[in-house]
């Protein structure tokens, strides 16, 4: 009998912290449904996934949904050519996500350096931005032939434990830190493979 009441008593509990949270598909604000988070724990969560290339935006995507507090994060990864800005905002109590997460303001350069590639010439310099702390370098396939790619990204996108914030097209990407130290092919492996805007289309979980 104490058993089943210690059953019980687990069961109701984690359901009392389990949120009820806007969510939407990807894209499409108007698609928004409260529904309740699978898991406790989880956050509400308003994210938003900016890219520019020449200075224009050329992609705006938001979307609503629950999410494990790591998940809650502000990176980016500049190839010069391009940058994308990740912004993820997280509240914890029931339909605080309902508001679409802004338009990540302008950062300037942070005083980190890394090679970036214009053609097939990779030795020109690029300032870092904003959280960009990492350099990174590898191939990405655009469906026509391999581009090399090289450029800043923040650190978290350089985590294996964050494959499941990004879904991504590429091949062989690295990070590595220090200034210039995206100079050579780096032999790391297991990296997360990273967002390439003008080569293939990011979308997040």
């Amino acid at each position: 009998m104490h058993l089943l009441t210690l059953i019980f008593g687990i069961v109701l509990l984690t359901k009392a912290h389990t949120l009820k949270c806007n969510q939407c598909d990807i894209g499409n604000p108007g698609s928004c449904a409260v529904k309740e988070c699978p898991l406790a724990g989880q956050r509400c969560s308003a994210l938003r996934l900016t890219s520019y290339a020449g200075g224009s935006k050329i992609m705006d995507v938001t979307t609503k949904s629950c999410v494990m507090a790591e998940e809650c994060v502000e990176a980016s990864v500049n190839f010069g050519i391009s940058q994308t800005v990740i912004k993820n905002e997280c509240c914890n109590s029931d339909f605080c996500n309902d508001k679409l997460s802004p338009v990540p303001s302008k950062t300037g350069p942070n005083g980190k350096k890394c090679f970036q590639c214009n053609g097939q010439d990779c030795t020109a310099t690029l300032n870092c931005e904003g959280t960009q702390d990492h350099c990174l370098s590898g191939k990405v396939n655009t469906g026509s032939g391999t581009v090399t790619l090289k450029g800043c990204v923040s650190k978290l996108l350089c985590s294996p434990g964050n494959q499941d914030l990004t879904r991504t097209m590429g091949t062989d990407m690295s990070c590595c830190q220090g200034d210039y130290c995206n100079s050579a092919s780096i032999k790391s492996a297991g990296i997360l493979l990273l967002v390439a805007p003008l080569f293939s289309l990011v979308v997040l979980s």
